[in-house]
C-alpha cells in the first residue's frame, strides 16, 4: 500500500492527528510504530493530540465517526440531564486545570464508570494526568486497530 492510502485508512486511529500513522509507515508493527511516534513527538504535539479528543458527553454530532460509535456503545448518549450537567461540568474544570479535554477509552464502560473515573482523574497533578491521557490515547488507538483488522 502506498504512503497515501496507508494515511487514508489509519490517519484518524489517533483522533485528527494522521502524521502518527505518517511516521509509522512502513513499519512491520504498526502499534508500536504509532505509539513510537506519539512517545517521541515533542510535548506540543503531544498537547495537540490530547486537543484533537471531543469531551465526553457532549454533542455527538460534532465528533468523528470513531468518536460517536464509541460514546454511543458506552451509553453516553443516553445521558440524564442530570448527567449531562454533570459532563458539562467535569468537562469545563478538567479543561480549565489541564489544559486539554478528559480521555478514557470508554469501551467496555459505561456512563456510570466514565463518571467516576473523571470524579477521580480530575485530582491528579498536572503531570500524572498528562501522562494518563496519552496512555489512553494509547488504548483507544489499539482499540481502533483491532476494529480495522
Amino acid at each position: 500500500m502506498n504512503k497515501q492510502d496507508f494515511v487514508k485508512k489509519y490517519g484518524s486511529i489517533y483522533e485528527h492527528s494522521p502524521w502518527v500513522a505518517e511516521a509509522a509507515y512502513g513499519s512491520e508493527d504498526l502499534p508500536a510504530a504509532m505509539r513510537s511516534a506519539v512517545e517521541a513527538a515533542g510535548r506540543e504535539q503531544q498537547l495537540a493530540l490530547l486537543r484533537a479528543h471531543p469531551d465526553l458527553g457532549e454533542k455527538l454530532d460534532t465528533l468523528t465517526p470513531d468518536s460517536v460509535s464509541e460514546q454511543q456503545g458506552a451509553g453516553l448518549n443516553l445521558c440524564s440531564p442530570e448527567e449531562f450537567r454533570e459532563f458539562h461540568e467535569l468537562n469545563r474544570t478538567y479543561k480549565e486545570k489541564f489544559g486539554f479535554p478528559f480521555i478514557v477509552a470508554v469501551k467496555g464502560l459505561n456512563r456510570q464508570d466514565i463518571l467516576q473515573r473523571f470524579r477521580e482523574r480530575i485530582h491528579n497533578s498536572a503531570e500524572a494526568e498528562f501522562r494518563t491521557a496519552l496512555d489512553q490515547v494509547h488504548r483507544i488507538a489499539a482499540f481502533r486497530l483491532a476494529d480495522l483488522s
